[in-house]
């Protein structure tokens, strides 16, 4: 196949880091599988290139789900008008049920529901403490604006919100029932009241 960059004279752009991450993401969102082989076939290198470029495939999984986290998050949180425990209760429901309805999170978690647990769980895996980091800086916004007022360190609450959102959405996988992000919401108003 010869591409409009080589028929004009210029050498075609040769794939990077970038092209393999956006390749992923878009397969992931597309609820298809993320094939180390058949990135690495679709964006022309070798399985070694692809692999220099990421590192495992299991890092590229928890960037892929990272980048589709934050944002979610972003769009979640920008679209909540209220403020105090209630904003926190909003933003993390609607978050939780975007991440439960996800057709790419859905196709993960049935395919591939352990690794995805182990990725997404583990403090050196690097998911974890971002979405950690996250919920601590909503907390402290609302605390830091007069809005928020709890008898516990900040830092513990965003750890167990955390812990709220793994545990709903990976319902399937622990008791065999199926997800629901409206299920967490009275947990979460008990736990910032």
């Amino acid at each position: 196949m010869t591409s409009a960059a080589s028929q004009a004279g210029r050498p075609a752009q040769r794939p990077s880091a970038d092209d393999a991450f956006r390749l992923a993401r878009r397969k992931f969102l597309g609820a298809e599988r993320i094939d180390m082989s058949a990135l690495a076939a679709e964006l022309g290198v070798n399985r070694v290139t692809l692999y220099r470029w990421v590192g495992s495939r299991n890092k590229l999984l928890v960037e892929v789900v990272w980048s589709v986290a934050q944002r979610t998050l972003e769009k979640v949180d920008a679209s909540v008008r209220a403020r105090g425990a209630e904003r926190v209760v909003q933003v993390v429901t609607r978050f939780l049920d975007a991440v439960i309805t996800s057709e790419g999170m859905r196709r993960w978690l049935a395919e591939e529901g352990e690794l995805a647990m182990r990725l997404l769980t583990r403090h050196d895996t690097g998911f974890q403490p971002r979405l950690i980091d996250w919920a601590h800086s909503l907390l402290v916004e609302e605390s830091d604006a007069g809005r928020l007022d709890l008898p516990a360190e900040l830092h513990e609450v965003a750890y167990v919100i955390v812990r709220l959102i793994e545990s709903y959405t990976y319902l399937d996988l622990i008791t065999g029932e199926d997800p629901d992000a409206q299920r967490a919401e009275p947990i979460l108003r008990l736990l910032l009241r």
